[in-house]
């Protein structure tokens, strides 16, 4: 007969409620006792799955406190958006939770009881290694770490796409603006870019790659960089964007110092928020499908072991006003825009 929940009290010293409790992440215990009784679980080769109904009930959604202004930032709101749908399908209960690295996460998730995670987005090395050792089921969403289900747009392609792009309108001083290049996705975009440089014959130039300044918000810090890129000797023609937050900041920065966009500059950003299409110039922009990225997080929660660890999702080009002279089409039609690439079901690109 295999080891049972009294066998695992037992050799803990501890009572059957708090073995329960403990392997299900229960309020009502310290964390020496929660961290003993699973290492003891853990030795006798106890499988903590049977105490679970089989799937979970209850899930957490974690975005970075960062981002967690969805009205500046709606990217992670329509992820979000995706999730709450995946959920109710399964039967699951979501709450949302923002989380930093000086807040008191483990006491906040205890309280929520959660039986299984999705972070989203960036979280500093320490946060998701304190994620990771909760033993509960995670899957990340725009991000990667070995070993962990992950989700993604395929950022490198559409980074390449969005480059290439700009270089068959004739441009070849294309900056990256970025954010912090310690988020997963922003370093892959930049990936995406200087391939295309590579490829097109265009050497990268180093002063063209800017990061935003640290300690500032997204359109504060992409305004700094977008305002550092015109003060360059030779400015850039082109800009592609790490997301559509950071390029229509540039927008504003370029149209304030009176150039012209796309004539004096162009620029191309990356997921296609709502406000891209209705900029004062509507923006050019990679088509990031944010609801599909919710869904299929949940998916990786609830039937993670039939689906491949890493999953990268295609993306789109939409042209727009912001490149392309004369393009006044906030619409994707067949006639501005370009597929991207198609799903990977290996490891991320």
């Amino acid at each position: 007969m295999g080891v049972t929940i009294r066998d695992v009290a037992a050799a803990a010293g501890v009572s059957i409620g708090t073995v329960s409790r403990a392997l299900k992440n229960q309020r009502g215990l310290s964390d020496d006792t929660r961290k003993h009784v699973r290492q003891v679980a853990r030795d006798l080769g106890y499988d903590a799955s049977r105490l679970r109904s089989g799937r979970a009930q209850r899930l957490v959604f974690l975005v970075h406190r960062h981002h967690s202004s969805f009205a500046l930032n709606p990217f992670f709101s329509l992820v979000m958006h995706g999730v709450e749908e995946a959920c109710r399908t399964y039967g699951v209960a979501p709450t949302l939770l923002a989380a930093g690295p000086a807040d008191p996460v483990r006491d906040q998730l205890r309280l929520h009881e959660p039986d299984a995670l999705i972070a989203a987005g960036y979280f500093e090395a320490e946060l998701l290694a304190l994620l990771g050792g909760l033993d509960l089921p995670m899957a990340l969403i725009d991000s990667w770490l070995p070993g962990c289900p992950s989700v993604n747009p395929d950022n490198v392609g559409g980074g390449y796409l969005a480059t290439r792009h700009l270089l068959d309108l004739g441009r070849r001083r294309i900056a990256y603006l970025a954010g912090s290049l310690a988020h997963y996705s922003l370093r892959e975009r930049e990936r995406g870019y200087r391939r295309a440089l590579y490829e097109a014959g265009v050497l990268a130039d180093p002063d063209l790659e800017v990061v935003a300044p640290p300690g500032l918000d997204v359109k504060a810090g992409a305004e700094a960089g977008m305002r550092a890129l015109l003060k360059l000797r030779q400015r850039p023609d082109a800009v592609f964007a790490c997301n559509d937050t950071t390029a229509l900041a540039a927008l504003r920065v370029c149209q304030a110092a009176g150039l012209r966009v796309p004539e004096d500059i162009a620029i191309v950003g990356f997921d296609d928020i709502p406000e891209a299409s209705y900029a004062p110039v509507p923006l050019t922009t990679l088509r990031v499908d944010k609801e599909a990225l919710g869904r299929a997080g949940v998916e990786l929660i609830v039937h993670g072991e039939d689906l491949p660890l890493e999953t990268v999702h295609p993306v789109e080009l939409v042209v727009r006003a912001s490149s392309v002279v004369g393009n006044h089409s906030s619409n994707n039609n067949s006639n501005n825009s370009s597929s991207g690439t198609h799903h990977n079901t290996g490891a991320a690109a």
